[in-house]
């Protein structure tokens, strides 16, 4: 008897989501470094496509990460303050984009049948801290496949027509192997929900229900001490506070939190953050 099992394995995640709740990431568009490239086919909206192969492959079978968005501003380490901004209109703790270097395409004469198209697919990826504005993370990709078009024919990105063939299944093994990628490089850093609003010791945070927040659920204070150095770099710094406080209502994107010691509720302000208890 032989048994083909198809195993997906998360190196580190198994480890580290089960004291976390989902980090959100905002996805960018997939730029195309040289758009006539992708002349062959017509597929000049290939970038924006790939970006919803890639949301869905993280909302679907991530464990650690949520798409809070996507969106079609460009990303730029050079530009960290911009770069905080959009992460923070989208409760994204990270943004995650990337370019596609190679689409070129070589005949083989020699396959059967003859002049068989195989063609690159390479692709960079690009995740900064929302918090900080930083590069945290980079790779690159590159896989080639069969090409079953025709040259002068206009190929639809969008059609299970194109995702079906073999050229369409190497970039969703691609897309996958990205979201594993990222699974493993942060599953393990700490999700950091934002105090949004305080009043009378009821604390709103901008994480909920798909997040994995649960009422009960038991988190620490941080004061946020960030500045900017005198280079104009943004440096994250946290405080460590004595303040608890505990989950008593749980909506589909935020929460309700009551303050464990309301002598000091005085001292929260929006913008502080939280982790969870790692004993619960």
């Amino acid at each position: 008897m032989y048994v083909t099992a198809r195993i997906d394995i998360y190196p580190s995640a198994k480890s580290c989501h089960k004291v976390q709740y989902k980090k959100g990431l905002l996805l960018g568009k997939f730029s195309l470094a040289v758009p006539q490239q992708a002349a062959m086919g017509s597929i000049y909206q290939l970038g924006e496509d790939f970006s919803k192969v890639l949301q869905k492959n993280i909302q679907q079978r991530s464990q650690s990460f949520l798409v809070t968005g996507v969106t079609k501003v460009p990303f730029s380490a050079n530009h960290a303050d911009a770069m905080m901004m959009l992460a923070e209109d989208n409760d994204a703790q990270y943004l995650v984009s990337g370019e596609i270097t190679d689409l070129s395409a070589t005949v083989d004469d020699h396959a059967l049948p003859p002049n068989t198209i195989n063609r690159q697919f390479a692709v960079t990826l690009d995740i900064m801290d929302g918090k900080t504005g930083e590069m945290i993370y980079q790779n690159s990709y590159r896989d080639i496949g069969l090409w079953p078009f025709a040259r002068t024919s206009h190929v639809d990105t969008k059609t299970a027509r194109f995702w079906v063939s073999p050229y369409g299944q190497s970039i969703q093994r691609m897309a996958q192997n990205m979201m594993l990628d990222i699974e493993s490089a942060l599953s393990c850093r700490a999700s950091l929900p934002e105090i949004i609003n305080i009043h009378q010791g009821i604390a709103q945070i901008n994480v909920g229900r798909v997040h994995g927040v649960r009422n009960g659920d038991q988190l620490k204070l941080w004061h946020s001490a960030g500045f900017i150095d005198q280079k104009g770099i943004p440096r994250n710094r946290m405080v460590e506070t004595a303040i608890t406080l505990t989950v008593n209502r749980v909506y589909e994107k935020s929460a309700e939190l009551s303050v464990n010691q309301l002598q000091l509720a005085s001292s929260i302000q929006p913008g502080d953050l939280l982790t969870k208890q790692l004993n619960q």
